[in-house]
């Protein structure tokens, strides 16, 4: 089976999205740049921002390592195993083949994404521009936030306390007083660890400032820029921070053309064998 049929039949199986969302997590390059920016984030160290988006993904590499290190997974228990014919039950065959459609669909699809050519010394300068809130006007954030579990109606009046509020702890003991679930945290972010659509947002508010965000899901955020200072980065320092980002985002672009061309001739593929 060859890589891109390994990807292909995963598409013609019926099981297209959930196996695509599985590759894009286990490639390593999906990651973003640095310490984790993400698509719609700074190419630079970055864990979700003030608003966050915790991950506790485990990548290919690690299930590996683990499992080598594993004392039982050792050769003498995979011969016992082959002699006592386990590897022969249907069940494990069936395991054994979607492994190795896995593997050869992943080494395809790495494939495929490194093929791209690097970013250009212009694509990079234009992205400097056209950023000046994460390089040129960069600011570090001392932020408080408060994270609440959304529940029903508690927009609407946590919108309306927040307006007039005076300090965090207050949102947070009226959010106690009402057993609505809720954590608070403090610490500074610099800007390309925060979501470019909340960036102009906080930029533009003062010193002590409450702001109530709601990036839909699960979740409201209470926000409390305590502090903004000045900390840009000149193109030179930014500008391979800049460079492994598009290159990544241009990885991440090719890996999804490729999986709609798949998926599309599969369907064709579908509907001439129905025919």
């Amino acid at each position: 089976m060859t890589a891109a049929a390994g990807v292909a039949s995963g598409v013609k199986s019926g099981r297209y999205i959930d196996r695509v969302n599985r590759l894009l997590a286990l490639l390593p390059f999906c990651a973003a740049v640095a310490a984790g920016c993400g698509e719609s984030a700074a190419p630079a160290a970055a864990d979700g921002a003030a608003v966050r988006a915790s991950s506790d993904a485990i990548t290919a590499q690690e299930a590996d390592a683990a499992l080598a290190r594993s004392p039982h997974a050792t050769r003498e228990l995979a011969e016992r195993a082959r002699r006592e014919a386990i590897d022969r039950a249907p069940r494990v065959l069936q395991a054994m083949e979607a492994a190795k459609s896995e593997i050869l669909a992943r080494a395809y699809l790495q494939q495929v994404a490194q093929a791209q050519p690097r970013p250009s010394a212009e694509e990079v300068r234009n992205y400097y521009k056209q950023h000046p809130e994460l390089f040129a006007q960069r600011r570090l954030f001392t932020l408080e936030e408060i994270e609440v579990a959304r529940e029903a109606g508690v927009a609407a009046r946590l919108q309306e306390r927040v307006a007039k509020a005076a300090s965090l702890d207050e949102i947070a003991d009226w959010l106690r007083l009402r057993e609505v679930q809720h954590a608070v945290t403090r610490g500074v972010r610099a800007a390309e660890q925060i979501p470019l659509e909340l960036l102009p947002r906080l930029q533009a508010m003062k010193d002590g400032e409450l702001a109530l965000v709601d990036p839909g899901g699960d979740a409201l955020f209470v926000i409390r820029v305590v502090a903004a200072r000045e900390a840009p980065l000149d193109e030179a320092a930014a500008a391979p921070l800049i460079e492994q980002y598009l290159l990544r985002r241009k990885w991440s672009e090719a890996i999804g053309t490729e999986m709609q061309r798949l998926s599309l001739g599969a369907r064709i593929g579908y509907v001439q064998e129905r025919k």
